[in-house]
């Protein structure tokens, strides 16, 4: 597998070269604090396969977590943790260039899900904004 992406505003580039381990929605609370968002989508796969360009900062979020951002927009990146996932690193499937390329397979830290994440697909979609009221 080869892709590529990015954070917001370019300066922080990646490629991957290899096999994808897992690709996964975390409920977690440390991704909701993280990103802002509800769910994270993640593509997990082996350190070696990541190639980074520019200089991402580093941000200790829990004992053995370690999150990459792009310091000049703030986009997260990445996520490793040496304790628990040796060797492994594990991608924001959002900021891949071609995201529709690694769709998720699995829910993970379901456990810690926000109850009302459950059920999107029945909530009402616009292609842009709803409309204004009057």
């Amino acid at each position: 597998m080869k892709l590529s992406g990015g954070c917001h505003c370019g300066a922080l580039r990646y490629e991957i070269d290899g096999e994808a381990v897992a690709s996964a929605i975390c409920h977690c609370r440390d991704c909701r604090k993280s990103t802002g968002a509800p769910l994270t989508g993640w593509l997990m796969l082996p350190r070696a396969a990541l190639t980074i360009t520019g200089e991402p900062k580093v941000y200790a979020s829990s004992a053995h977590g370690r999150r990459s951002f792009c310091g000049t927009c703030g986009a997260s990146l990445f996520y490793a943790n040496a304790e628990t996932l040796p060797g492994l690193i594990d991608v924001q499937s959002g900021t891949l260039d071609d995201p529709e390329a690694a769709p998720p397979q699995i829910h993970v830290m379901a456990s810690q899900r926000v109850s009302w994440t459950r059920g999107f697909e029945a909530l009402p979609e616009f292609t842009t904004y709803p409309p204004r009221p009057e």
